[in-house]
């Protein structure tokens, strides 16, 4: 559905605001309870975003509130200025600073007319010229019920941050009793709205319920954010006709569900509208950090996936795997859409002929092949058995049903790439026709990924650096008995590294001589403080498209 946004906000009565921290004393007028936060960040500026919470619970008026940036702590303002919070935005409010230098980092917060003030959060602009080092943190899929946000608390601690990739599934639209329900209960973070969101109302509520977590205040007020959103921003399984986890007997109207959706996200989050004319579904952009890399995040969800090939319910048998297999090999079936290809090719192109080292794609799923295991081949059928049964009924039914189609070249996960084999090739011939050096990003699947991509014919592509979440289960935690992350390294020629069992995020480093991911796993999501280690290092050199993998402790 393509709504066109310029007449949208300004139904809206869009207005701008700075972030600022929940710690705030309430006094009269308001108060900042969301925290602040920051995102796409360009040489000049970057989004600088706050929610005021009206003193008397409604706010009919419009609330002023000025914002201040500064260089370094405890400057004096070198852009100011005034903004208003109104209930057609939630109260949510947008501003963005452009007359900023290039590389520097910056400090800023908001305040209102009765003096109430925002704790301060911190952003770097990007580097104009030469650029000598680029710090990322590589983040994705924070189940609210599902654990504490540890990680968060430890990208807020780090030292040298350029920005965070978020690469989706900030919320999740499930209600009290749906995913991590069980957990949610025992650590006291049950999901508001109870019932699973449906309506603007509901969306904004959830996203209100994530921007009060005190650690993720912390990494928003750290760095800025780089976001896009994945399928539970809207709901599960996601693309551009509906969602696995949407009826419309019951829900209603796709179109009208998404369009609450995205609403409540670019209200919520430090994103820049899309440009003028362009869909709500259109938030592909890109970002130059220097002579070093290019950031080229996508959209895979909205904008032209088509529907994930898939059972849809019934048990496997031979008649329907075929069905699913020639339904995936389709050669219309999309991903990126022809227009977000062909200007990703000439981003992609552009970042080549200006001579920068990497060219980096924020992609929401993972790219690699990735075969499923066929246990009896890989340990012999009794002993494949005896693994699986020591599973509950429920697990057991779903792995040996997932058994049948691997055994009949069924990849591991149809929703990821894998599903839209041609439509990953006709990505690949871009990259190859451009020249470019690519480092994919993916999250969603729960787990950490180095990968090794390679086209049909077995030429290198690139490296694939995926994320685990940051709170949400994988795989691998439903059947802790078998070790799958171990499992699909065996069976999958492009996947180098998998721990599907460890939660937290990559800190990526990139230079001119080379890029080198950390993968940081947290001690534990389920107290609200944790540890963070190391669990392998992935080094890719300048120019390269294979990595260098060391394991740093055994994966969990």
């Amino acid at each position: 559905m393509r709504v066109n946004r310029r007449a949208a906000l300004a139904a809206l009565g869009a207005g701008a605001v700075l972030p600022q921290m929940a710690s705030a004393a309430r006094q009269a007028g308001g108060t900042f309870d969301h925290g602040v936060a920051s995102g796409d960040p360009h040489s000049a500026g970057a989004v600088l975003w706050t929610r005021v919470t009206p003193a008397d619970g409604t706010g009919s008026d419009a609330i002023p509130v000025r914002w201040h940036v500064t260089a370094g702590e405890g400057g004096k303002p070198v852009e100011s200025g005034t903004a208003h919070a109104r209930a057609a935005r939630d109260f949510t409010v947008k501003v963005e600073p452009q007359g900023l230098k290039p590389g520097l980092e910056y400090r800023y917060w908001f305040e209102l007319a009765d003096g109430t003030r925002s704790p301060t959060g911190r952003f770097r602009t990007l580097a104009r010229g030469h650029a000598e080092k680029v710090v990322l943190a590589v983040v994705s899929c924070q189940l609210y019920p599902g654990g504490f946000f540890t990680a968060y608390d430890d990208i807020a601690r780090q030292e040298s941050l350029d920005a965070v990739v978020h690469l989706g599934d900030y919320i999740y639209e499930y209600g009290a009793d749906g995913y991590g329900a069980g957990i949610g209960q025992k650590l006291g973070r049950v999901v508001e709205p109870a019932h699973e969101i449906v309506t603007l109302a509901d969306y904004r509520i959830r996203h209100a319920q994530y921007k009060r977590d005190a650690s993720l205040q912390a990494a928003h007020a750290r760095a800025a954010f780089i976001c896009v959103w994945d399928d539970h921003e809207t709901a599960n399984d996601a693309w551009t006709g509906g969602g696995e986890n949407h009826q419309p007997a019951t829900e209603g109207d796709w179109s009208a569900r998404k369009a609450a959706a995205m609403q409540a996200y670019f209200e919520w989050m430090p994103i820049r509208d899309p440009r003028g004319g362009d869909p709500w579904e259109a938030i592909n952009r890109s970002f130059d950090f220097g002579d070093l890399a290019s950031l080229m995040m996508v959209e895979t969800r909205l904008l032209a996936r088509s529907e994930q090939a898939g059972f849809k319910g019934e048990t496997p048998g031979a008649s329907q795997i075929a069905g699913v297999l020639a339904e995936r090999n389709r050669a219309d079936r999309e991903m990126l859409g022809e227009p977000q290809r062909a200007w990703l090719e000439k981003e992609l192109a552009a970042s080549v002929a200006a001579g920068k080292r990497w060219q980096v794609l924020g992609n929401q799923v993972v790219m690699a092949r990735v075969n499923g295991p066929d246990m009896a081949k890989l340990f012999g059928a009794e002993k494949a058995a005896a693994m699986i049964g020591t599973l509950d009924p429920a697990t057991r039914a779903q792995v040996e049903a997932s058994q049948v189609g691997f055994r009949a070249g069924l990849p591991y996960n149809l929703d990821a790439w894998d599903g839209y084999p041609a439509a990953r090739e006709r990505l690949y011939r871009s990259i190859r026709k451009t020249g470019a050096t690519p480092l994919v990003l993916a999250g969603d699947s729960h787990a950490f990924w180095a990968n090794e991509l390679k086209d049909d014919a077995g030429a290198p592509v690139g490296v694939e650096f995926g994320t685990s979440a940051i709170s949400s289960p994988s795989v691998g935690d439903a059947i802790p008995a078998l070790p799958l992350g171990d499992l699909l390294e065996k069976v999958s020629p492009e996947v180098r590294f998998c721990d599907q069992r460890a939660k937290g995020y990559i800190r990526l480093t990139l230079t001119h001589e080379g890029a080198q991911g950390e993968y940081v796993a947290m001690s534990s999501i389920f107290e609200p403080k944790a540890t963070a280690r190391t669990i392998a290092r992935v080094t890719v050199p300048a120019g390269g498209r294979t990595l260098q993998l060391e394991r740093v402790q055994s994966k969990a």
